[in-house]
C-alpha cells in the first residue's frame, strides 16, 4: 500500500485498471441484466403459451357441456315428468363423455307422488354409469340450485360435494353449469346441473407445464382456491387468506388482479420464492386460471452460466493487472523527477523551481511547459485574484441593487392599485348621488333623504379628504413640509384630544370613546397642533375600524418629563408576525382590507417628527394599544 501510494506509475496503473474493470463490470453486469430479461421474456411467453394452451382446452370442455346441457334443455322442458327427467339425465352423461354428472332437480312438491324431493341424478364411475332418484335433502339451498334460480338464467358454479348420507355421489371439487328449467307460463319448474370434476380437470393441466415445478391454480372471483397443488387450501382459503399484508403485497395484488377478470403477468414471491405468474379469466365464469412459474427453474441454466463466467473474470483480471502496470511504469518513468516538484506546487508552495529541460522530446517540452506555466502563474496569480475580488463585489451591490429595484417596482405597482381601488369606492359613491341628484327634482326628496344623501356625500368625500392628505403627507414634499413645520403651538392636551374624538366621529357617527385624563385642561405642551392632531385621529380611526365601537378608551398620562396618549380597544389583536410590519408604509395586514397602509406609519413619523414616538404596547392582550409619548 505504501509503494502505491509513493508511485505515480502505480497510481496510474491503478487508475487505469479501476476504469477498465469498471468498464468491464458495468459491460459485464448489463450482458447478464440483459441475459436475465431476456430469459424472463422468454419464460413468459412460454408460459403465456402453455397458459393459452391449457386455457383453450378448458374452454372447449366447458362449452361442450354448456352445449349438450342447451341442446337437452327444450325437451325436458317440453316432458317434464319423473321418467322423462331420468332418461334425460342419463343421455347427458352418457352421450357426453367430457361430463361426470348431471342431476334435473325439481321444485318443492312439483310431484306428488314423490313427496317434497325429487331429483334425478346420473353419475360416471370408472367403468359404468349410473342413474338414479336421490335420496332426499334438502338441495334447494345448495349453490348449484339456488345461484341459478335466483338470477333466473344459467351459470357456472365450484362446490364441494359433502354430502356424505347420499348412497350415490360424484366425490370432491365440482364444477357445475346450472340452468334454470321453464314452464310454460314461464315459471321456475327445476334445475340441470352438469357437473365437471375439477379433481380430474386438474390432473388434466398438471400433465403440461412449461418447468419441472410449475403448477396451476384457479380461483374464484372472491379468490378462493378450488384448483391448486395444496389441497389444504381448497375451498378453506383465499388468495388473501395466505398473504401477509406486510410482506407478500405483490401477492395481494395478484389476488386482486385475478378477482378482477384481468389478463396479465406479474413477478410475486409465492411461499417465500420469487415466481413469474401468468393469468387469464376463464371465459363465460368467474374464475381465473394462473400458470405459477418458479425462478429457480426458469433462471437454472442462468446460473449454471455463473460458475464458469467468475473464475474466467478473476483470472483476467489478474492478467490485466500485471500487464497494465509493467506498461504504465516503463512509459512514465522520467516523470518521477517532476513528482516531488508538481507535489509542492499543488500543496501551494509557489516558490518551488522548474528548471528547463535540454531534452526535446515529449517529457523535455512537458519539462519546459511546466516551467513557463509556473512562471505565468506566479505572475497573473495576483492580478487574477484581485479581478475575482472586485468582480465578486461588483456581482454583490449588482445584486442588491436588483433586488431593491424589483421589490421597488413591486411595491409601486401595489401601491398604484390599491389607490385607485381605495379612491375608486367613495368617489363612485359621491358621482352616483351627485348623478342622483342631478336626475331628481328637489322636491321629490323628503327632508330625511337629502339629509342621508348629504350625509354620505359629506361622509364619502371626508374619506377622500383623508386619502389625499396621507398621500401628501408621505410624498417627499409632505416630508419636507413636516420636518420644517414650526414646533411652536402651545396645545391643550385635554383639548387636541376632545377635537380629535369629535373628527372621528364624524365618520363614525355611533362610535363611543372613553376619555379618561390626569392632567388638567390647562396643561399645555409645546408642539405642532396639526401633526399630533394627524397622530391622534389616526389610532382612533384604526381603533374604530377594527374593534366594535364601543369600548375604546383615550388615556392621557403624565410623567417627570414626557406625556403620553394612550388609545386602546377590545378589537381583534395583532399577530406576532405583524408586528415588525405594522409601522411600514404601504403595508397592510390583509390586502382586501380599507385602507393603503399609511396611517400607522404617518402617526409615527408625525409623533417621531415632533420629538417623540409611537409604540404598541405587546403586553396588551385584549386588544390593541398605541402610545404617543411626547416630551414637554
Amino acid at each position: 500500500m505504501y509503494n502505491i501510494r509513493k508511485s505515480f506509475s502505480a497510481k496510474l496503473s491503478l487508475g487505469i485498471l479501476i476504469m477498465a474493470v469498471g468498464i468491464f463490470l458495468i459491460s459485464l453486469g448489463v450482458l447478464f441484466t440483459q441475459s436475465r430479461h431476456i430469459i424472463r421474456t422468454e419464460a413468459v411467453g412460454r408460459a403465456s403459451n402453455v397458459l393459452n394452451a391449457t386455457m383453450q382446452r378448458i374452454t372447449r370442455n366447458l362449452m361442450i357441456i354448456e352445449n349438450a346441457t342447451n341442446s337437452y334443455t327444450w325437451m325436458i322442458e317440453q316432458s317434464f315428468k319423473p321418467e322423462s327427467l331420468l332418461d334425460y339425465s342419463n343421455r347427458v352423461v352418457s352421450l357426453n363423455p367430457l361430463i361426470d354428472g348431471c342431476s334435473i332437480s325439481a321444485e318443492p312438491d312439483m310431484f306428488n307422488k314423490y313427496g317434497r324431493h325429487f331429483s334425478a341424478y346420473t353419475v360416471r364411475e370408472p367403468d359404468t354409469i349410473k342413474t338414479v332418484i336421490e335420496e332426499e335433502y334438502e338441495y334447494f339451498q345448495k349453490v348449484w340450485y339456488k345461484t341459478p334460480r335466483d338470477l333466473k338464467a344459467a351459470c357456472w358454479v365450484v362446490y364441494y360435494d359433502d354430502v356424505d348420507s347420499l348412497a350415490l355421489t360424484l366425490d370432491g371439487m365440482i364444477a357445475s353449469y346450472s340452468k334454470p328449467l321453464f314452464s310454460a307460463d314461464s315459471s321456475i319448474v327445476g334445475i340441470i346441473s352438469t357437473d365437471l370434476s375439477l379433481l380430474r380437470l386438474s390432473r388434466v393441466m398438471s400433465e403440461v407445464k412449461p418447468y419441472p415445478n410449475s403448477y396451476f391454480m384457479m380461483i374464484n372471483d372472491e379468490g378462493q382456491y378450488f384448483i391448486h397443488p395444496d389441497s389444504t387450501r381448497l375451498f378453506k382459503q383465499t388468495i388473501f387468506d395466505v398473504a401477509d399484508p406486510k410482506q407478500q403485497i405483490d401477492y395481494i395484488a395478484l389476488g386482486h388482479e385475478m378477482t378482477q377478470g384481468k389478463t396479465g403477468q406479474m413477478v410475486v414471491n409465492v411461499d417465500g420464492a420469487p415466481c413469474i405468474v401468468c393469468y387469464q379469466p376463464v371465459p363465460g365464469t368467474k374464475w381465473t386460471l394462473a400458470l405459477v412459474c418458479p425462478d429457480s427453474d426458469i433462471l437454472a441454466n442462468y446460473y449454471k452460466l455463473t460458475y464458469i463466467v467468475i473464475p474466467l473474470f478473476i483470472v483476467g483480471l489478474l492478467v490485466i493487472i500485471l500487464l497494465c502496470h509493467r506498461a504504465v511504469a516503463h512509459s512514465i518513468r522520467p516523470l518521477n523527477q517532476l513528482l516531488d516538484k508538481t507535489q509542492a506546487i499543488a500543496a501551494g508552495n509557489m516558490e518551488v523551481h522548474i528548471p528547463k529541460s535540454p531534452r526535446e522530446d515529449v517529457i523535455g517540452r512537458l519539462q519546459n511547459s511546466f516551467a513557463t506555466m509556473l512562471s505565468a502563474l506566479n505572475f497573473h496569480m495576483g492580478s487574477v485574484r484581485y479581478s475575482t475580488e472586485q468582480t465578486q463585489l461588483r456581482n454583490e451591490e449588482l445584486k442588491k441593487a436588483t433586488s431593491l429595484a424589483m421589490e421597488a417596482e413591486k411595491q409601486k405597482t401595489t401601491f398604484i392599485q390599491n389607490v385607485t381601488h381605495q379612491i375608486r369606492t367613495p368617489l363612485n359613491i359621491i358621482m352616483g348621488f351627485a348623478q342622483v341628484l342631478s336626475d331628481t327634482k328637489p322636491e321629490m326628496l323628503s327632508s330625511d333623504e337629502m339629509k342621508s344623501i348629504f350625509d354620505t356625500l359629506n361622509h364619502n368625500s371626508r374619506l377622500l379628504n383623508r386619502m389625499v392628505l396621507m398621500l401628501f403627507d408621505c410624498s417627499d414634499t409632505g416630508l419636507t413640509e413636516e420636518l420644517s413645520a414650526h414646533k411652536q403651538d402651545m396645545v391643550s392636551c385635554n383639548d387636541v384630544v376632545r377635537e380629535a374624538i369629535s373628527y372621528i366621529k364624524l365618520n363614525y357617527p355611533t362610535l363611543h370613546v372613553n376619555f379618561h385624563s390626569d392632567v388638567d385642561d390647562n396643561f399645555s405642551i409645546q408642539t405642532n397642533h396639526v401633526y399630533l392632531m394627524r397622530a391622534l385621529r389616526e389610532l382612533l380611526y384604526n381603533a374604530a375600524k377594527y374593534s366594535d365601537g364601543k369600548n375604546i378608551t383615550i388615556l392621557v398620562r403624565r410623567s417627570d418629563d414626557t406625556i403620553r396618549f394612550i388609545v386602546e380597544d377590545t378589537g381583534k389583536s395583532i399577530d406576532k408576525t405583524e408586528i415588525d410590519t405594522i409601522f411600514k408604509f404601504f403595508v397592510k395586514a390583509d390586502d382586501l382590507s380599507e385602507g393603503l397602509g399609511l396611517g400607522l406609519p404617518l402617526a409615527k413619523r408625525h409623533a417621531q417628527n415632533l420629538g417623540g414616538d409611537l409604540v404598541l404596547d405587546t403586553d396588551y392582550h385584549n386588544g390593541c394599544r398605541f402610545i404617543v409619548e411626547l416630551p414637554y
